[in-house]
């Protein structure tokens, strides 16, 4: 069956201004312009515009979904399996925060007894799932399992305190990154000043730390287009600053 943009757009909830993107930056193509203008989408688009919502809610990049859909390798039948393993594990994460929600509020009607490490399991857990989520194959790869694991173990560990301290350690980084980055000097003391808490946001996770190791991190953010967004979301060029900023700090060489 066929499709115009219009028809396409009501069918699948994406408004025709984002169809007409995503055919100019070369993601969804129509399968053909019709005499009077029209773009034309037939069952191999429509199957791809699913895949492109799918990867979508699971928080991927446009470019990353481009990559992925116009490779060589790639397997309708196989994405379909992943995002069917990757919608699971969000349902468990959120029957996680539910049961949390729930025991919450018995313990607020003086239905039951909660401790404060079970008022934040839920939270650390999401915490550990969204990473892995993520970055869990590209980190297993370059620290190994048992790196990771001991990490995990590290945040289900956390105190309430503990968990306070790394939440307000991290928005101290990110601020302070930006200030320095407008500076437009890694090597300054601002910057510096950023990496020095990078680093203490580091070691609740590690236990481990060596100056190689924070200095490949940096380059990772730079390499990995999702850790390049999540800090470019912030400041374009922010990613590449703060690993300019970690050889300095490091003296590791590039």
């Amino acid at each position: 069956m066929e499709y115009t943009i219009q028809k396409l757009a009501h069918l699948s909830g994406v408004s025709t201004r984002t169809l007409r993107y995503y055919d100019e930056i070369g993601l969804l193509k129509p399968a053909r312009v019709n005499s009077s203008g029209y773009r034309i989408y037939g069952t191999v688009q429509v199957d791809l515009l699913q895949h492109i919502l799918f990867y979508r809610e699971l928080g991927l990049s446009l470019e990353d979904i481009k990559k992925t859909l116009h490779s060589p390798e790639f397997n309708g039948q196989q994405v379909l399996h992943l995002h069917h393993v990757k919608l699971l594990e969000k349902r468990i994460q959120l029957d996680r925060l539910i049961d949390n929600v729930e025991k919450t509020l018995a313990h607020l009607k003086g239905e039951r007894d909660m401790t404060d490490k079970e008022k934040f399991e839920g939270f650390k857990q999401k915490l550990i799932d969204d990473n892995e989520r993520q970055y869990g194959d590209e980190i297993r790869q370059k620290y190994g399992n048992d790196a990771v694991e001991r990490s995990n173990q590290k945040v289900k560990g956390m105190t309430k305190q503990e968990y306070d301290e790394v939440t307000a350690l991290n928005e101290k980084l990110l601020l302070t990154l930006q200030e320095a980055f407008r500076t437009g000097d890694p090597a300054g003391e601002l910057a510096q000043e950023a990496v020095n808490l990078h680093k203490q946001w580091l070691t609740f996770y590690r236990d481990n730390y060596s100056k190689e190791m924070h200095a490949g991190l940096g380059q990772m953010y730079v390499d990995d287009p999702r850790f390049t967004a999540y800090y470019d979301q912030y400041q374009p060029g922010l990613a590449i600053f703060l690993r300019d900023a970690i050889l300095v700090y490091t003296g590791v060489k590039s």
